[in-house]
């Protein structure tokens, strides 16, 4: 089985499709999908589809979602197969469980390679680093579960998944970054910027790619641009770090050159104590 999560929703047997065109069994199926192998309580799975008030019905109808469900992988499943579909949609005590190996699951291979990217990142080995991040960003065919409903629980679990790919985003442009390829991240950031109007990292990164991209007018914009939305709609400064950044390009600071792979700690160490 391979399982898609970083996008629609995606669930296949042998090629074919098991996901329900029905609203709530594609939630049930969304959310076992993100924990493989692990028992998904009732409670969880009806807190999901219902909230806090569920009707008196609830756990006769979760059951008989879970009937859909199996009915879905029986006609996806190979006749000759050993396994059934209660051997994949498993029955346990107060729960149940989609039993599929984690690695086939897209979030899971864009953990793993998250980690080896990070890995390669803090050993200051930034072509790999780079790489790394990349292959795994590029798993993502769009928001996470962006075709399924998503309850209480799932909204938490794509709220986490859409901080990840940022935050990665963020790490991915800072190997680069290191790897003098200032120039070629100015336009990516200026689209980042506009679409997180308030995240001081990504601002950082704009303004120490234009600054080295001989823009220094173009950077000192970007702060005074981002400094003017957080007193307008947040009342504050922005933080030290930022400031101190802001001054060392006012005054062309020489730590601002190009940081290279052999040179330790992140682009901006200079700028973050």
């Amino acid at each position: 089985m391979h399982i898609q999560i970083l996008g629609p929703l995606g669930a296949t047997i042998r090629g074919k499709s098991i996901v329900p065109s029905a609203g709530k069994p594609r939630q049930i199926l969304a959310l076992l999908a993100l924990r493989p192998g692990r028992v998904i309580p009732v409670s969880t799975l009806m807190e999901e589809i219902w909230g806090t008030e569920p009707p008196a019905s609830a756990l006769t109808t979760l059951q008989t979602y879970i009937l859909q469900l199996r009915r879905h992988l029986e006609t996806a499943m190979s006749p000759d197969s050993s396994d059934t579909a209660k051997d994949v949609l498993v029955t346990r005590h107060g729960g149940y469980l989609l039993q599929v190996e984690p690695a086939c699951t897209d979030v899971r291979e864009y953990e793993r390679l998250v980690a080896t990217a990070q890995s390669a990142f803090d050993q200051n080995r930034d072509e790999p680093a780079s790489a790394t991040f990349r292959e795994a960003l590029a798993l993502w065919q769009g928001p996470a579960l962006v075709d399924v409903r998503v309850g209480p629980i799932l909204e938490i679990e794509v709220m986490r998944l859409e901080e990840s790919r940022l935050l990665v985003t963020e790490r991915r442009i800072d190997a680069d970054l290191r790897l003098g390829r200032h120039a070629q991240l100015i336009a990516e950031l200026y689209d980042l910027i506009s679409r997180h109007p308030q995240h001081e990292g990504l601002h950082s990164q704009a303004m120490v790619a234009l600054y080295r991209s001989g823009r220094q007018a173009g950077a000192l914009h970007v702060y005074r641009q981002l400094r003017k939305r957080l007193i307008e709609e947040l009342g504050v400064e922005p933080s030290p770090q930022l400031q101190r950044l802001h001054q060392a390009i006012l005054t062309v600071d020489p730590r601002l050159d190009v940081f290279t792979s052999s040179r330790p700690g992140s682009t901006f160490d200079f700028y973050a104590a």
